[in-house]
């Protein structure tokens, strides 16, 4: 008996992830983006760190060096509001302004916008 619960909840499990990840949209971790120029001077959806804070880490503040970056997505996640956050990390294992492995996007977004766009 116990052997058909344990079957049960891991057949739901497995059913439950595999929901999840259709309704997540297209973009999985491992796929491959390009950082694109912002509509403005600054980035508004994906989260770069203020210039205070990569001066602090040792690195150099300079957003344009950022455009046209490859990057990977390490992790998806869906907020409370239904909003899709990815982290990414650039392909090439180099740190974002010298200073940080990853950052975080709003990916519907930020690939409406144009920061980030699909290779």
């Amino acid at each position: 008996m116990k052997k058909y619960i344990f079957a049960l909840m891991f057949s739901v499990f497995a059913l439950g992830l595999q929901a999840q990840s259709v309704h997540k949209g297209e973009i999985t971790v491992g796929d491959i983006l390009e950082v694109g120029k912002p509509e403005s001077s600054q980035y508004a959806h994906i989260e770069f760190p203020k210039p205070n804070f990569i001066i602090k880490r040792g690195g150099l503040a300079n957003y344009k060096r950022v455009e046209g970056n490859k990057v990977v997505v390490t992790s998806v996640k869906e907020k409370k509001d239904g909003s899709l956050r990815i982290k990414i990390k650039k392909t090439d294992g180099s740190r974002f302004f010298g200073s940080h492995w990853q950052v975080a996007a709003n990916v519907k977004e930020a690939l409406e916008s144009g920061e980030l766009r699909r290779i």
